[in-house]
């Protein structure tokens, strides 16, 4: 087994999952990208611009391109220490708009992806334990859940729910689960809009309604953290901290003010 630790980013090819690829590398990790944009892919490995990057094209809800993906990264890499299972798409407004292809894809990818994701992973991170992390990409919409983005909050407390199981199922193997729990980061997916009968940007909504919007590096910083430090969950941004205070010691006023920002996305 090689002495360079390595892990494989789902959605490497942009956003947070480029930031957390580039983190790692810069920490002297072998980085695998997996994503359905070969591209994408390609410029985030120029970004690393280092020879112990792969990529490999990955659609998350094909359970058996798990598996083929990982076996090749490990069969490059030696070894996988961490998967960060990223990938997710965003979808907003209100439950009535969305399209049953809308809401089938939003599950596909930000759920049932990290469920693939997780038993792929398996038998990989156990070689590697302890020590070894399954560090999956919740989100602020996991703390509480938002009017106007009902079914992507559906994704991300499920991501969340999978975070809590999965973190007392594998201690005993030592293997730690973490979840990253973002708020409005500066990513392209502000840049999407949140369902096919909007041409509305997420971005634009972020700034109506007065929210910050998060540098991207902040997350990997707290994804680099989360493998390292023995915490569960990890807010990031002054949205999602506030949220995870507010839910827990002030929930009515939380109430209070999800009820008047509908149509608000949360991610």
């Amino acid at each position: 087994m090689s002495n360079k630790k390595a892990i494989f980013v789902t959605g490497g090819g942009s956003g947070i999952g480029r930031a957390i690829a580039q983190r790692f590398a810069g920490e002297g990790w072998f980085v695998g990208l997996g994503d359905i944009s070969e591209s994408g892919m390609k410029e985030t490995a120029a970004l690393i611009g280092n020879e112990f990057t792969s990529s490999h094209m990955l659609d998350v809800r094909d359970r058996g391109a798990w598996n083929g993906a990982l076996d090749a990264f490990v069969a490059l890499s030696g070894r996988m220490d961490v998967l960060a299972n990223n990938a997710g798409i965003p979808i907003g407004g209100s439950i009535v708009e969305n399209s049953e292809d809308e809401v089938t894809r939003c599950l596909d990818i930000n759920l049932k992806g990290v469920i693939f994701g997780a038993q792929a992973a398996y038998p990989h991170l156990k070689k590697t334990a302890p020590g070894s992390c399954l560090l999956n990409t919740a989100s602020a919409a996991g703390i509480y859940g938002s009017a106007g983005g009902s079914v992507y909050c559906a994704t991300k407390f499920g991501v969340r729910g999978v975070t809590e199981s999965l973190d007392g199922e594998w201690a005993v193997d030592g293997i730690k689960v973490r979840s990253l729990m973002p708020s409005f980061i500066d990513t392209p997916l502000l840049d999407m809009v949140p369902n096919a009968k909007t041409n509305e940007h997420v971005r634009a909504r972020v700034h109506a309604s007065g929210l910050e919007i998060t540098p991207v590096e902040e997350v990997s910083e707290a994804a680099w953290r989360a493998v390292h430090e023995d915490r569960l969950h990890w807010p990031v941004g002054k949205t999602a901290k506030s949220i995870a205070f507010a839910a827990r010691w002030l929930p009515g006023r939380v109430r209070k003010k999800m009820r008047g920002q509908m149509q608000l996305l949360g991610d």
